[in-house]
């Protein structure tokens, strides 16, 4: 019985890592030998773990380090506690659904981030210090002292120290550029912007009547003379740039292009609304357009690009009182405040600086993606290494929706480049995104599926479906 024991014991312990100083933290380098244990068949489901001290004194690390590990195995579903008993490999996880969905654009979650214990300790603090009454009633609209402040700590990096009075707290980005277009537009007039653009502007524009109209754009962004025609030809009331890794295109439009275009807004006086989620995940961006014309450009930054889509917070900077007041107004028409609860824990990251390591996990998860992306893809691939998602450009031989449609019959979603244009025609591509699939080896397949899917013809696709 002793020998059999010893047998069983070797072979659970032939995936111990050799510990390497500079491979990363180590209870991440545990938790990924075992991850690849399991994938090897070296790890089977129902395989008994040693306990949490016998593998620190064979890995001579401190008993914290396992803990850390076994927990990290956990979150990724490999292990299972069964109490008294042990530690053991679990079964596979079964998904209810088979679609891999690179159509979202919602950050990562990135590794070494414990988000549970975070969300857990955020929420304790909130509750501990917050009146919970205050919690769970109405507030007027535009935030707290408390959450403008936190506003201006988050919109620091890009314009420094700000007053914090300048800042309106909405329920996220959706919900600002909509208010903005009720407080500076009538029905009836035209905003202007460029050819593919994000969709949930031209969806608020149609909803109240406002008319969007495309600018030519070229690798750059929007184009200052087209711009400028535009601006004599049709009279804007405002102009919509998403200057930092652009969605869907991911083009960050250099410097001198955001002065032109800002000094061509005050020239022709036209509002810009300057919609920023990606900033703080780029690679050293430029200064934003409202640095360039602070008076002119209504900026939005949203929480849910970066951090989590649970947060539904935006920060919207608007330097004028009038327009603040009126920005205000047109919010409580549909949506009177953001959630107490919500805004208080976005609060309590930011001031704490929970928010701060958070996004540091997600901007390098993001870039392992954007690799991952570039090595698949080969020579498709567009991206700037940086963000959320790929803008696919395709080969003649598809369109952009008959891929999309091709992808669902593979389980992949992705978004078409339709569902971008704000003119009349637009470029075959689709837009990937990266974050959606929490799992980085699904996403592996997903891409992998569709670089096969892209190598085909859509002729050889169909006679393969029929």
């Amino acid at each position: 019985m002793s020998q059999l024991k010893t047998i069983q014991d070797e072979h659970l312990t032939t995936w111990l890592p050799r510990l390497l100083t500079h491979g990363g933290p180590r209870f991440l380098q545990i938790a990924d030998a075992l991850q690849a244990a399991v994938a090897d068949g070296s790890l089977t489901p129902g395989d008994r773990l040693p306990p949490q001290r016998h593998l620190a004194a064979q890995l001579d690390v401190d008993l914290t380090t396992i803990t850390r590990a076994y927990d990290e195995a956990r979150r990724r579903n490999l292990l299972e506690g069964r109490g008294a008993r042990g530690t053991y490999v679990a079964a596979p996880k079964v998904e209810l659904t088979a679609i891999l969905d690179l159509s979202m654009n919602t950050p990562p979650p990135p590794d070494g981030v414990a988000f549970d214990d975070m969300l857990k300790q955020g929420l304790s603090q909130v509750l501990m210090r917050a009146d919970n009454e205050l919690l769970m009633t109405y507030h007027l609209g535009g935030g707290s002292d408390s959450d403008r402040q936190a506003g201006a700590k988050w919109l620091a990096p890009m314009f420094g120290h700000l007053d914090s009075r300048q800042v309106v707290v909405c329920p996220g980005a959706q919900a600002a550029i909509a208010a903005l277009i009720l407080a500076l537009t009538e029905p009836g007039d035209v905003i202007l912007a460029e050819p593919t653009s994000y969709p949930g502007l031209r969806a608020a524009a149609t909803q109240f009547g406002r008319h969007v109209i495309a600018v030519e754009a070229d690798k750059h962004g929007m184009l200052p003379k087209m711009l400028e025609q535009a601006c004599s030809q049709h009279k804007p009331r405002l102009v919509y740039l998403n200057p930092t890794l652009q969605n869907p295109t991911a083009i960050t439009m250099p410097e001198r292009r955001r002065k032109e275009l800002a000094s061509i807004a005050l020239r022709c006086n036209v509002r810009i609304v300057e919609d920023d989620p990606y900033w703080l995940l780029a690679d050293a961006p430029p200064p934003p357009v409202a640095t360039f014309a602070p008076e002119q450009v209504l900026y939005i930054s949203t929480l849910s690009k970066c951090l989590t889509p649970g947060l539904r917070v935006a920060f919207v900077l608007i330097r004028d009182l009038e327009e603040r007041e009126r920005f205000l107004v047109a919010l409580r028409s549909f949506a009177l405040m953001v959630a107490p609860l919500t805004a208080a824990l976005a609060t309590q990251w930011i001031l704490d600086g929970s928010a701060d390591g958070l996004l540091a996990g997600v901007r390098k998860e993001a870039r392992l993606r954007h690799r991952m992306a570039r090595d698949i893809l080969a020579g498709r691939y567009s991206g700037a290494g940086d963000g959320l998602h790929v803008w696919l450009e395709l080969p003649a031989y598809w369109n952009s929706s008959q891929l999309a449609h091709a992808a669902a019959s593979y389980g992949i979603a992705v978004t078409p480049a339709e569902a971008f244009a704000t003119g009349s025609g637009s470029v075959n591509a689709i837009r990937i995104s990266l974050g959606s699939i929490k799992d980085r080896g699904r996403l592996q397949a997903g891409l992998q599926r569709l670089s096969h899917l892209l190598a085909r013809r859509p002729e050889s696709f169909s006679a393969a479906v029929v």
